[in-house]
This record gives structure tokens, C-alpha cells and sequence, in this order.
């Protein structure tokens, strides 16, 4: 029912009082959304080198203690890979439908196009024998590939478009290119066999958007004597998780095959245990029961010895895990530590030397390297980002059977003689996580306004392990808003803060709580609920990604809708009294503009103040940096409208 957008194609961007914020509020969100975001960073196995690719930024080489910078590929470049000797170093270039890939030979030689495709690549890695590199392809891609980016606008006879994404395989030295995965498979990740001859792969048949959340393990035969038919590859099946899978990664020795499986909400926002299965898919186990954290990432070490990227409690932290269970806390702190785009580090061959993309709430993302926990600032690339709010703190509450953690992020002047209005802001997920990260713009403009900001981490999040993950499983919105609100007790008993003047705020499933939350309870004075769901029961058939549902509702909303109504805003709709601001991009795919449309039409029908906002082209994920402006002042100017 995407298609109701274009038809009816409501756009409200014209400036109202509300939302109008003074020039300095305008010049901060710009400063804000010009802090360069690095997309990941990769230390060369002999740890002589660190990689790093920026969003539009290129990717750059230096030494690994941030000498002799070089930019290898202006623009549009990404994923860094370097080879098995540390002497040469791979990218991705060129816009999302048509790129290419690259490598360059360290000390001479100018960068060399080794693909000449039509299609979407992404995520190349070298083959252990250093020979051939194998990457992710889509042919004749329309698109960059995931469900965040705008959907493809529905018209005329529709039909669920399969655009595969498979394995390729080129020879560096001649550039022959081989798919050695096949066309009925989307793979999502994949990892080489130390003897370069297989590749483990996750993967579903059909769509891609769609199908991550049944996605199986897969082993291919690769090898230039496999006999593989290039015609028609094939893939054997070795392991079917019981929730949702992510980075296999092949053992050193061959013998074992790890990965992360857990309750995951969306592809890419990775958390769970780690699991151990022999390399013919036999003897699986956890390696961390019962853990109070969650996995986000790992690299073996050794062929008995991984490091694991945590979050703890909202924490970034590294450890080391043995075969035999034994762990050893290596790093955790109050600051975001990743190597892509979860909590990790990119390790040398040594298992000891790293590099990281380090933020947190006072200072913007760089890239650091060193030995764990030692590590020394490489690139003052973001050195003049604003710093406009105060110093940002961890509080734990307890709620039911549960210990919940969130963040504070305060003003930058705090009078504690006066009492200051707190928006609460809801991460989306749920499976995820707010962490010590510089903050994002709407954040960082509400903090910067005079507003406390509360991040809570509810159940369904990550950082405390999976029964906690698990815990708003056929329970949307009610055990996870008890949370939020003992959380913002917790929060008004040990701050300045006015609790007749708190706003809440959110996007996607931050979104849907913001909606769910203002049908529950009148605590809210205000709230803007960003690409939200208002109707589990309708939701099921609009959205292009429903298979993630059937784990959180145990069965579709065919067999049984009561589990979908009853965690839905739109049964309780008689309740709201609270103004709410809608923004939504017109052809999401995630959560589709018809769920905003029917919630802001109901609290219009009702009387209750509101307004709806649709921004043109926009998918799930907000690209357009005139879009992004106009939420950020819309959304402060809706809470100062309020709030003050």
C-alpha cells in the first residue's frame, strides 16, 4: 500500500511558528550533519598500515601511527580490504548502482580497476592465498542494496522485485570474474576457508530486504579445481539458526565456524551470542551463555583464541574469548568504539595491534590505532565539530525483574537552582542500542536548546544479554514503556528537571513508541514520532520486510492478529491527548507512509493537535540534508512550543 503515498503525495514544508528556530539553531544543525562519519577502518595484517573510508569522503592510507597520509579514491569509495601480506589494498568506487572495484599496490604503481561490471558491489575480501578477492555483486543493480534507502516507487501491476545479490570472484592478476553462488540466493555475508578453496555464507532465497531473518549457512565450493559448473553454482547447506545469524567467520585452522546468532530487528544492527559449529555444520554451542551483554562483532585471533566487540550496558567493550570459555575483559568505557558499524576493532595479525573509530559524547569520530585500550589519535579530521551540551553520564534503574540503563545528555550550562523541560528520545530496533556516541543532529539540537535528553535502553535492547533482548517479544510497548517511565523517575530524582515538561521523541521503533506511549499515558506533553507504526494489524501487509515479525509475534497477523492488535496505538487511539508531530519519508519501505497517515488522521478526527510531515524520495533512512534541516528545526520548534 506504498503506492497511497504517491497517489495522494501530501507534502507540509511550508514554515509555521513552530517551526522556526533562531540562525545560530540553523548553523548548529549544519555544523552537526557536517561532522565527518567514517565508515570503517581496517589495519593491514603486518599492522604496519590503517585504511579508512568516510562517508563521501574517499578512502585514505596512512601508517599506523597516522604518518604519510595518502588518499587512494576521492568520492565515493569504500570497504578497505587489505591483502593477506599487507602490500596491497582493495576499495569499492563509484556510486551505488555502478561500481567498480580497485586495488593498489602499497610503495608504486597508481590504483588499477580489476572489474568492469554493470551492478552494485560491496564488501570485498581477499582470499587467504592472497590471489583472488570475492565480493558482494548485484548485476544491474536499480539501487543500493538494504531497506533503508528509498523504495522503488509502486505503479502499475505490482510484484515483489528479486534483484539477487551473489558471491563474485576475480582473479587479481587476469580479472577473470566468476559467480560462484547462485541466482536464486541473496547472500548477505560470507568469509573465506583458510585454504581459499570455500566460502561460508549467510543467505535466504527471494528478497533481499526481506528474507535476512531467515537467513541460513551456507558453504560453497570455490576453488579453481572445485569443479564448480560456473553455470549454475551451488550452495550446500550446513546450519539453520533458531533466530538470526550474522559474520561467519572460517577458524584459522579450518576446524570451526563462528558467528553471532541472537534476536535481531533489523539487518546490519547486529547483537546476540556467539556460536561454534564444526566446519561441517556439526557440534554447535554457545560460547557465551547467559552473558549480561551482547556480541556485536568478533575476529579470531588464533585458532583457539577470538576478539569480541560487546555491548555492555550501553558500553563499548573488547574481550578475549578462548574455545574453552575463558574470558578476559580487555577494554570498556564511556565511549563508542567500532571498526564498520558495531561495537569492534579492526586487529593486526599480532592479535594485539588495532584500530578503531573512537567518538563519544564530547568529542566527534577519529580513527585511533595501537594496542587495545592504548590507542593514539591518527586524524583530527573533525576537530572543529561543536560541542554545544554538557557532559553526558550512565544512570541504571530498576524496573519489574529487569536493571535498565539509559543515557543523560544535559544542557552545557546547568543551573541547579532552575528546573529545565527533558525530551526523551527512543532509539529505534528494537534489537539495538544508545550508546556513548557523538551525538546525532536531533539530539545534539535539542541538548544544545536548553533540553536534557533521555536515551533510555529498554527491554528488547541490546547490552544485557539475550533474555533481555528477547524480553518484549508478544509484549510490544508495554513491558519496554514500564521502563521508560521509571527511567524518566529515575532521571527527574537525580536532575534538575521539570516533570510537568517532558517531550518524547523518536524514529522507526522509536517511532512506533512514541505513538504507542502517548496512547498509555498522559506523561507526555509533547511528542514527535518519526516514520512510526500505528498498526501492527495493517502494518503486516504494507511493509516490504514483514519476515522480521514472525519472531517477535511468534506467527503472522493471519493466524493470529490479537498479538498484533494488542501492542498497536491505533486500539487505543480514543486515549491521546497529547500534541504530535508525524514526519515520515514518502516511499519507506520499513515502516510506510500509510502507518503515519492513518495515525495523524485519527488524532486530527479527534481534535488533538498535530501535523504531518511526508519528505519527497526519502526512504526509511533520511537522506536529503534540506529534509534533514527542516525535522531538526520542526522537531525543536514543536517541543519549545510546548515545553518552554
Amino acid at each position: 500500500m506504498r503506492h497511497l503515498v504517491t497517489l495522494i503525495a501530501l507534502l507540509f514544508l511550508t514554515t509555521s511558528a513552530t517551526a522556526q528556530k533562531p540562525a545560530d539553531d540553523a548553523a548548529l544543525v549544519d555544523a552537526v550533519d557536517r561532522v565527518r562519519t567514517f565508515n570503517c577502518v581496517a589495519i593491514s595484517p603486518d599492522a604496519r598500515h590503517v585504511a579508512w573510508a568516510r562517508r563521501k569522503g574517499g578512502v585514505t592510507v596512512a601508517d599506523v601511527d597516522g604518518s604519510r597520509p595518502r588518499l587512494m579514491a576521492a568520492g565515493e569509495a569504500d570497504y578497505p580490504s587489505w591483502s593477506p601480506d599487507g602490500r596491497s589494498l582493495a576499495w569499492v568506487a563509484g556510486r551505488p548502482a555502478s561500481r567498480q572495484l580497485w586495488v593498489a599496490r602499497l610503495g608504486g604503481g597508481a590504483p588499477r580497476r580489476v572489474t568492469h561490471v554493470n551492478g552494485y558491489l560491496a564488501e570485498p575480501l581477499w582470499s587467504p592465498d592472497g590471489k583472488s578477492i570475492a565480493f558482494l555483486f548485484i548485476e544491474n543493480a536499480g539501487r543500493a542494496a538494504g531497506p533503508l534507502v528509498a523504495m522503488s516507487r509502486a505503479v502499475g501491476v505490482i510484484e515483489e522485485h528479486v534483484a539477487e545479490q551473489r558471491v563474485a570472484v576475480v582473479d587479481v592478476a587476469t580479472g577473470k570474474l566468476r559467480i560462484v553462488t547462485p541466482p536464486d540466493m541473496y547472500v548477505y555475508h560470507f568469509d573465506w576457508s583458510p585454504d581459499s578453496a570455500r566460502l561460508v555464507a549467510e543467505a535466504a532465497p527471494g528478497s533481499g530486504d526481506n528474507n535476512y531473518w531467515i537467513a541460513q549457512l551456507y558453504v560453497a565450493e570455490v576453488g579453481a579445481d572445485a569443479g564448480t559448473d560456473v553455470a549454475r553454482p551451488t550452495m550446500r547447506p550446513i546450519y539453520k539458526a533458531e533466530y538470526q545469524l550474522a559474520n561467519p567467520r572460517w577458524s584459522p585452522d579450518g576446524r570451526h565456524i563462528a558467528f553471532i546468532e541472537g534476536l535481531m530487528s533489523d539487518e546490519g544492527v547486529t547483537g546476540g551470542d556467539l556460536f561454534l559449529i564444526d566446519s561441517d555444520g556439526t557440534n554447535r554451542r554457545n560460547l557465551t551463555p547467559e552473558v549480561k551483554a551482547s556480541v556485536t562483532s568478533f575476529q579470531w585471533t588464533s585458532p583457539d583464541s577470538l576478539l569480541l566487540g560487546e555491548n555492555i550496558a550501553g558500553e563499548s567493550a573488547l574481550v578475549r574469548l578462548t574455545l574453552d570459555g575463558k574470558s578476559e575483559l580487555l577494554h570498556r568505557g564511556h565511549s563508542a568504539i567500532t571498526a564498520a558499524r558495531v561495537i569492534g576493532a579492526s586487529v593486526a595479525r599480532d592479535g594485539r595491534t588495532t584500530a578503531v573509530i573512537h567518538s563519544g559524547f564530547s568529542h566527534p569520530p577519529e580513527i585511533w590505532a595501537g594496542a587495545i585500550g592504548e590507542w593514539k589519535q591518527i586524524t583530527h579530521i573533525n576537530a572543529k565539530a561543536p560541542v554545544r551540551w554538557g557532559e553526558a553520564q550512565s544512570i541504571h534503574w530498576r524496573s519489574g525483574d529487569f536493571d535498565v540503563q539509559g543515557w543523560i545528555l544535559p544542557p552545557q550550562h546547568v543551573d541547579p537552582a532552575r528546573r529545565y523541560p527533558m525530551v526523551v528520545s527512543v532509539h529505534g530496533g528494537p534489537a539495538s542500542a544508545a550508546t556513548a556516541a557523538y551525538p546525532r543532529e536531533m539530539n545534539a539540537l535539542l541538548a544544545a536548546s536548553g533540553y536534557f535528553v533521555f536515551m533510555p535502553n529498554p527491554r528488547g535492547s541490546y547490552g544485557q544479554g539475550e533474555a533481555f533482548t528477547r524480553a518484549n517479544v508478544k509484549d510490544f510497548g508495554h513491558g519496554d514503556l514500564t521502563d521508560v517511565l521509571s527511567g524518566v523517575d529515575a532521571v527527574i530524582a537525580s536532575n534538575p528537571i521539570d516533570p510537568d515538561r517532558i517531550g518524547l521523541w523518536g524514529w522507526s521503533y522509536g517511532g512506533y513508541m512514541t505513538m504507542w506511549s502517548v496512547t498509555q499515558t498522559q506523561r507526555f506533553k509533547a511528542a514527535v514520532a518519526g516514520a512510526g507504526v500505528s498498526n501492527w494489524v495493517s502494518y503486516y501487509g504494507e511493509n516490504d520486510i514483514d519476515q522480521w515479525m514472525i519472531p517477535y509475534f511468534g506467527a503472522s497477523v493471519y493466524d493470529d492478529p490479537k498479538v498484533y492488535a494488542k501492542s498497536s496505538p491505533m486500539e487505543f487511539i480514543r486515549n491521546v491527548k497529547t500534541p504530535t508531530l508525524v514526519l515520515v519519508g514518502e516511499r519507506d519501505g520499513e515502516c510506510p507512509a500509510p502507518q503515519s497517515f492513518e495515525f495523524w488522521h485519527a488524532l486530527k478526527a479527534r481534535g488533538v493537535e498535530t501535523q504531518l510531515v511526508v519528505y519527497p524520495d526519502e526512504g526509511h533512512a533520511i537522506r536529503t540534508v534540506a529534509h534533514k534541516r527542516d525535522i531538526a528545526r520542526r522537531l525543536v520548534g514543536w517541543f519549545d512550543g510546548h515545553l518552554r
